[in-house]
């Protein structure tokens, strides 16, 4: 009873947090609008060019990580960390977040990598990833100074008018997204508790977070993680073409509304459905795009893109699955093979004999 009262928090909160911000930005929209939009005023060629962008940038991740579970003595196969990567962003749509612990489970099942060192070494990457994505924020925030200081102002997080600007429904909903993170810690810190060595486990934490120390080819760690996140801005640059009321708003616009973007998926939604729309439509607003159109962009965009992540995770899977049907039936011929030369061993020592 106790596990299924857990298993339905962890899957509930986060749909009911993202279904309530996107019923309260979307409540009286016209939603068969959306269908003009899609086939008569939408440039689906630059949604298509997006779309290879998207998958690099997992890719890259793949072979990242890949490259710092070598030097904790980790070798898993290319395809199976690639595949583990899409598996993971798909199946946090779930539960969010769980993709993390999820994807170093997949490389213990087919590729027998130690869970606590995969474990530290997506801790280690997660900490580039915070770097970079703080040097990105401070580059954006400098060039766009002026359009952060109108958003925060206008979304009441300016720390000056935090206490004026809030109304209680501001209130009620920083307080459940903060309660939203911390349950989602919490349960994410559970699933640790189904491997009992505990102090094996934090010793392959430990291993695994300080891997980028013995990383053998520090460049090529450099461009992958640069990769990544150039990979992550085109895939979603490219989509501004695809609208005749976002197409002329230019890379800086852009780039602010990825970093706002990014910040705001760090609440526990699948996919970040909820926030990020909120984030993104109220920036694309103070650069002069209508409401309605912001909310078309923002309902597409995430739409089509979070499509794309299930495909890729629906793929791995099936990848997997077939590469490992493939290894138990290579295995079973081998096992006949010796079987049958066992035989026909007996049968020359029984003619021996007679």
């Amino acid at each position: 009873m106790h596990k299924s009262l857990s298993n339905i928090i962890k899957i509930g909160l986060p749909l009911i947090l993202g279904g309530a911000i996107l019923y309260w930005m979307y409540r009286g929209f016209d939603f068969r609008s959306i269908r003009d939009v899609l086939f008569h005023q939408m440039d689906w060629t630059w949604m298509l060019l997006s779309f290879p962008f998207g998958i690099m940038a997992q890719v890259f991740r793949g072979w990242r990580w890949k490259q710092t579970l070598e030097p904790v003595g980790e070798h898993p196969r290319t395809s199976t960390a690639v595949y583990s990567i899409f598996i993971s962003y798909a199946i946090s749509f779930v539960i969010p977040r769980i993709g993390e612990v999820g994807r170093c489970g997949i490389l213990k099942r087919y590729d027998r990598v130690s869970f606590s060192k995969a474990l530290g070494t997506v801790v280690t990457e997660r900490i580039v990833d915070m770097l970079l994505m703080l040097l990105i924020t401070v580059t954006s925030i400098l060039l766009q100074i002026h359009v952060f200081g109108s958003f925060f102002s206008k979304t009441g997080t300016r720390f000056n008018d935090i206490l004026a600007g809030f109304t209680t429904a501001g209130w009620i909903v920083t307080v459940i997204c903060a309660i939203a993170v911390l349950i989602l810690g919490y349960f994410i810190l559970r699933q640790f508790t189904i491997y009992n060595k505990v102090k094996e486990v934090l010793r392959g934490i430990w291993q695994g977070i300080f891997s980028l120390k013995k990383v053998k080819n520090i460049p090529l760690f450099i461009f992958y993680s640069v990769a990544i996140w150039a990979s992550y801005f085109l895939h979603y640059y490219l989509t501004f073409f695809c609208f005749d009321f976002t197409a002329d708003l230019g890379l800086s616009c852009a780039l602010v509304t990825f970093v706002v973007g990014s910040i705001a998926v760090i609440v526990p939604t699948p996919n970040g459905a909820g926030p990020w729309h909120f984030a993104v439509k109220t920036m694309l607003i103070l650069y002069g795009v209508a409401d309605t159109q912001a909310l078309y962009f923002v309902l597409i965009v995430h739409t089509v893109q979070s499509l794309l992540v299930i495909l890729m995770g629906i793929y791995a899977s099936a990848a997997l699955a077939l590469m490992k049907r493939r290894e138990e039936q290579t295995r079973e011929r081998g096992n006949e093979g010796t079987r049958e030369r066992g035989s026909e061993g007996a049968r020359i020592v029984l003619c021996m004999k007679k």
